[in-house]
């Protein structure tokens, strides 16, 4: 557990920090997102990309991939960053994974610019996500 509290900003510090470990020798955008468990455990990811860009991985689902192999399975927060200036949210392909393993409450801090943010839930990107019980 940890005792420090762990602010929206403190979340994006690390989704930022995490896009240095991207390797994207195509495109160039480097993205990274730090996923928080309700423990206050922060696990991180950065986008990396193979050549026909279909078998890329997000950072988010780097992120989400070390959480659950880590055991997590509750999360309160994701934060996603770029090295691009503009707004930047998890792509439809990360929502619908985010939404299989988080609640539609999950909070969704985007970085925009060098020093904004914008928040969302997951619910509010991902409304009437498909979800497991659509398969009974």
């Amino acid at each position: 557990m940890n005792d420090t509290p762990i602010d929206d900003d403190a979340l994006l510090d690390a989704a930022r920090e995490a896009t240095a470990d991207a390797i994207v020798p195509y495109s160039g955008f480097r993205v990274g997102a730090t996923l928080m468990t309700a423990d206050g455990h922060l696990y991180t990811g950065a986008n990396f990309e193979v050549s026909n860009y279909s078998n890329s991985l997000h950072a988010e689902e780097v992120a989400l991939a070390r959480a659950l192999i880590d055991g997590a399975r509750s999360f309160t927060a994701v934060a996603v960053a770029s090295s691009e200036p503009s707004l930047v949210t998890p792509c439809g392909m990360c929502r619908q994974t985010l939404a299989e393993y988080c609640q539609p409450d999950l909070r969704v801090i985007c970085k925009v610019g060098d020093d904004g943010a914008r928040q969302f839930t997951l619910g509010e990107l991902l409304p009437a996500a498909f979800n497991g019980d659509d398969l009974t």
